[in-house]
């Protein structure tokens, strides 16, 4: 293929440089004219430092030369970023700033940012290129509008900014954007109750992104792309009124997780939804970022980047001046862009910019530039072009396994996190990873040579199997329920929905095994609840991913296992209070599968 791409991009280098009179050949020349490029190792990664204090791994970066190459590079693509706002007359963005932003506090066109960071975002999705300032974005030709969603979280804001017009009871009216960036989340202490048949809002919403991912653009659609989470090790709340830091304790030792996530994607709401798509974080080696938060629900994973100051984090647009932004010289850094530089003398840019915000956009920018490959395209196939040509990144990772004392008092393991697994459909998976990194060179090319799309989504009704299973404390073999699936789909992904009684949710592992033997772990052990909901999981719904491709027709079954005697426990922190400890009892009865559902996403 490689050979193949090589002749193609050759033959089209003529066509691709009159089509696009501002495209590029040499990296060397666009490493000239935009004196930044050099250190964004996303978009080719040398090993350079982007100005920490070590480098990476030379190849894992976005793999975007060849498009690069043939001047696809987001032209004629609008995304919308979704965040703290964004600066639409930063020199860095202008060019590509079109009609369409809104400052949803003011109603002005103009979404103040007064964090900075939307105009990150902004940047890594489609900073202009060859202009001789900062650096470029991953698809430096695509159209920007932004929305300061972050600054007036209301419903009214939250449609306007998701796709539906101003006049927003009109379902059939949309914007121009075909993707949207959320580059930001939440980390609920409890369990949501995801049912949206008793939530008007939640109802609301899962139209809209239904009615905008399958029928704006003349059916062509748009794609939704959400963080997964910074949350891995660690998350802030609040309780009391007060902010706090909550964190794992076991073995007498603090922030112990057995190095198993501290926060689940698929514990939030919207990461749980079939028309987000879940991304995590890659650091500069190709290996999931020390913040990234993981699970079933994760499609992909980009570059994110560490925090810039031992490893690289994300070079890209800052708000313009040095006292305000990420690169405000009121905040020290030892990232030598930080503070004004010969490079970067005014501090229009930063070198600290990371998490699942930073491997979001960055995703963005690669559906534009595949989506500008080929616009025909829906952005249902485009999608699953991106999910079926993602590389397997970090390929020799263990997954977790999870060592605890049984109820007999026996040392017993459970692989809590399974290492790649290949389904039945031939698809590596990794909770960590999803399908695989974001590789825009194959993408694109496959795009090109795309004329058909997929057969019509259909989604199943909810079928529910009532279980009361027991689930006995402390044991490997756990308890289980079978479900009988009829539909003959190909399946894109599947949603399950949870009624548990368990006194210690944090002790649960939750797993789906598809009729071909595929092991999904839904829910992995030792998630920092603070509580329970309702006195376990009530209606939690949780997404995966991991049987993308298989046939969902057979028997399928909801596994958990309780993982722990009592020795693991959650704990908060503020200066205030202390140290706070929660459910450090061990449950005094054993809990119960009390029903689940599960429907089908596919075609």
């Amino acid at each position: 293929m490689t050979f193949k791409k090589t002749i193609i991009a050759t033959a089209l280098t003529l066509i691709a440089s009159t089509a696009y009179a501002d495209s590029f050949g040499p990296d060397q020349q666009l490493m000239q004219l935009d004196p930044l490029t050099v250190q964004q190792w996303h978009l080719k990664n040398t090993g350079q430092t982007g100005f920490s204090h070590s480098g990476g791994i030379a190849g894992q970066d976005l793999n975007l030369d060849f498009s690069s190459l043939m001047g696809i590079k987001g032209r004629g693509i609008t995304v919308a970023v979704i965040d703290s706002g964004v600066q639409i007359d930063h020199p860095d963005l202008v060019t590509n700033v079109v009609p369409g932003s809104v400052n949803l506090v003011d109603g002005s066109d103009f979404p103040t940012d007064f964090n900075g960071h939307g105009t990150s975002v902004a940047g890594l999705i489609a900073a202009t290129e060859g202009n001789g300032i900062g650096g470029r974005g991953v698809a430096p030709l695509a159209n920007l509008v932004g929305f300061n969603f972050l600054d007036s979280q209301s419903l009214s804001s939250w449609l306007v900014s998701h796709g539906l017009s101003e006049d927003f009871a009109a379902l059939d009216r949309f914007t121009d954007p075909r993707v949207f960036n959320q580059s930001y989340g939440s980390t609920p202490p409890i369990p949501v109750n995801g049912d949206i048949t008793n939530n008007p809002t939640l109802a609301l919403q899962e139209q809209v992104m239904e009615d905008i991912s399958l029928n704006s653009h003349w059916g062509r659609g748009a794609l939704y792309v959400k963080s997964a989470g910074n949350s891995y090790q660690s998350y802030n709340a609040v309780y009391a009124g007060l902010p706090i830091l909550v964190l794992p304790y076991e073995n007498n030792t603090f922030f112990d997780n057995q190095g198993l996530p501290f926060h689940n994607a698929n514990i939030t709401s919207d990461n749980t939804s079939f028309w987000n798509v879940v991304i995590s974080a890659l650091n500069a080696n190709g290996e999931l970022a020390s913040y990234s938060s993981v699970g079933a629900n994760v499609l992909l994973s980009a570059p994110g980047g560490e925090f810039g100051t031992a490893a690289p984090a994300m070079v890209t647009v800052d708000l313009s001046g040095c006292d305000r932004g990420g690169n405000s010289t009121a905040t020290p850094s030892e990232n030598t862009l930080h503070g004004g530089s010969d490079l970067d003398p005014n501090c229009d840019y930063l070198g600290t910019m990371n998490g699942t915000s930073s491997a979001a956009p960055n995703t963005a920018g690669a559906i534009a530039t595949v989506m500008s490959a080929n616009p025909a395209l829906d952005a249902r196939t485009v999608k699953h072009i991106l999910a079926t040509t993602a590389r397997k990144t970090d390929a020799d990772h263990p997954g977790v396994d999870l060592q605890f004392e049984n109820i007999h008092g026996e040392q017993v393991t459970y692989n809590a996190i399974p290492a790649w697994q290949t389904n039945n459909a031939g698809y590596a998976f990794h909770n960590h990873y999803g399908l695989g990194a974001v590789n825009v060179d194959e993408a694109v090319y496959k795009a090109l040579f795309t004329s058909a799309s997929l057969p019509e989504l259909q989604i199943t009704d909810w079928q529910q199997q009532v279980a009361d299973v027991e689930i006995p404390d402390a044991t490997v073999a756990g308890a289980q329920s079978t479900m009988h699936i009829v539909s003959d789909l190909t399946v894109e992904a599947v949603q399950v929905k949870l009624n548990i009684d368990h006194q210690r949710i944090r002790d649960l592992g939750i797993e789906l095994i598809s009729p071909a033997g595929t092991r999904s772990v839904l829910m992995s052990a030792r998630t920092g609840f603070l509580a329970e909901n309702n006195g376990g999981h009530t209606d939690s719904v949780m997404l995966s991913n991991h049987f993308y491709g298989e046939n969902a027709q057979g028997d399928w079954t909801l596994k958990v296992i309780d993982t722990d005697k009592g020795t693991s426990q959650s704990l908060i922190f503020n200066s205030q209070i202390g140290i706070i400890g929660f459910k450090g009892q061990n449950n005094s009865v054993n809990g119960v599968i009390k029903d689940w559902s599960m429907r089908i996403y596919g075609h």
